[in-house]
């Protein structure tokens, strides 16, 4: 197991755990917390909390992983004091987010100590107003030992029993195993009452312990920003042009492009020329298993802004026909302003509600269907907690019912639009058996006219990025 000391500097080695702006900042954040994501939140709010007077100054890198701020054209050890204390705050908040509910376990623990303690019938009666009840001093510390590991509080004063605490915390980590499976889930930002869609997830990708163990704990951490180069440009002179200008780019060893702090993307000239996309690896391995040639037709029924028709339109070469559908225009929008940015015209885009099947253009109506359907349907989004930790204290049964039930809908709508021998691609960024293999299993059922050609979880634990699921069906009539 990594201990406290390792595992967890790797997600916020820079905030500054004591600093005493953090106690009204997260007050304010549990004023509205579950109204709106805590990265457009601190957009607005934490700048006038930096602005009351800097504490620290922290390495900025790792709150720009997160891709959530606007940064100085330039940083240096010299930057703009104001940018710096805000990202120490936000790092300190992100990181507070994803162990809220361990905080709130290691308090409930510390003070019934003499009590055995069932975790699983725990967390099905913790509430997220349970964090309201922690004193703000005691919850910063248990989440400052979580993150820096085994450290004597720098003002005893604020926290008389910091001591009695530090030698709790370190008892508790050490029933942090695998074998503690509850605990174990605690201690890396997962509510107990998880452990049997983890180990459905297991069973069906094939897991080993290790592996299923190495998912876990990528929970804690935020993958780099993966960028896609279009235009045909050149990713390796991309990449220079990138770090030139400030950006942390580099390239792995299969030529793929990502960025780990630095200047922000959207300032780089790549980025408003459109020769350069923000879409994590895991949407761009999406879009290639949509492996649409020129000259093809293709509908991407739920496009949303357009990540991935812009990479599907990629392979396409303007030649052909790509339509993007999505329930909200101003995702439509976005997209087109994207689209144009990108130099492709070969795409239409238009609402579609999904609730009945596509009356199709009168160019795919002669061929009787497209070539290729992506149904990227709405989930979970379980897979993205990593960027986005208070999505998972969102994360209800109930919800996932209903977007079940949804995602059925889609796959039932818009499966009339393939044509015979065209594929149907359906994709999720959640990693729950329920909302990906056992949904491409009821749709064969219903539409025995389909086959499954492939279906896969992509991204963690193999890559450092999202977690999604991809299926690849063929229509056999």
């Amino acid at each position: 197991m990594q201990t406290p000391s390792s595992s967890s500097k790797q997600t916020a080695s820079a905030a500054q755990y004591e600093d005493s702006r953090l106690v009204p900042l997260w007050r304010a954040w549990l004023e509205v917390a579950g109204s709106m994501p805590l990265d457009k939140w601190l957009k607005n709010t934490v700048r006038q909390y930096a602005h009351s007077g800097p504490t620290s100054m922290p390495e900025y890198d790792e709150v720009k992983k997160h891709n959530k701020f606007k940064t100085p054209k330039t940083f240096a050890p010299n930057a703009e004091p104001e940018a710096v204390e805000s990202a120490s705050l936000s790092l300190a908040m992100f990181s507070a987010l994803r162990f809220q509910q361990l905080a709130t376990a290691l308090e409930f623990a510390y003070r019934n100590q003499e009590t055995a303690i069932d975790w699983l019938q725990w967390d099905l009666e913790w509430q997220h107003r349970d964090v309201q009840a922690i004193v703000p001093v005691s919850f910063w510390y248990w989440v400052q030992l979580r993150v820096n590991g085994d450290q004597p509080k720098k003002n005893q004063a604020q926290l008389r029993d910091a001591e009695d605490r530090r030698k709790f915390f370190n008892q508790f980590a050490a029933q942090a195993t695998p074998e503690n499976f509850h605990i174990y889930l605690l201690w890396y930002g997962l509510r107990p009452q998880w452990a049997d869609l983890l180990n459905a997830r297991k069973t069906v990708s094939n897991w080993d312990d290790k592996t299923l163990q190495h998912f876990i704990q990528q929970q804690i951490t935020t993958p780099p920003l993966w960028l896609r180069v279009q235009k045909n440009a050149d990713v390796v002179d991309v990449c220079d042009s990138l770090q030139r200008q400030g950006v942390k780019a580099q390239l792995d060893d299969q030529q793929r492009l990502s960025a780990r702090g630095g200047v922000g993307v959207h300032s780089t000239e790549e980025y408003k020329t459109g020769a350069v996309e923000i879409q994590d690896i895991a949407s761009q391995q999406i879009a290639l298993t949509v492996a649409a040639k020129p000259g093809q037709k293709v509908w991407d029924a739920c496009a949303g802004a357009g990540g991935k028709t812009l990479a599907i339109a990629a392979q396409m070469n303007n030649k052909g026909a790509l339509v993007a559908t999505d329930l909200h225009e101003y995702k439509l929008d976005e997209l087109k302003r994207r689209v144009k940015r990108a130099d492709i015209f070969n795409v239409r885009a238009f609402v579609w509600t999904g609730l009945e099947p596509l009356r199709l253009p009168k160019e795919i109506a002669q061929q009787r269907g497209f070539d290729w359907v992506l149904i990227d349907a709405p989930c979970s989004s379980a897979g993205t907690w990593r960027r986005n930790p208070d999505a998972r204290w969102r994360f209800d049964a109930n919800d996932t019912n209903e977007l079940i039930q949804l995602q059925q809908q889609l796959l039932t709508n818009a499966a009339p639009a393939v044509r015979a021998g065209g594929h149907l691609v359906y994709a999720t960024c959640s990693w729950q058996v329920s909302e990906n293999e056992q949904q491409i299993e009821w749709f064969v059922q219903q539409h025995p006219e389909f086959s499954i050609q492939s279906q896969r979880i992509l991204g963690v634990p193999e890559l450092d990025s999202d977690t999604m699921f991809v299926a690849v069906l063929v229509n056999n009539s």
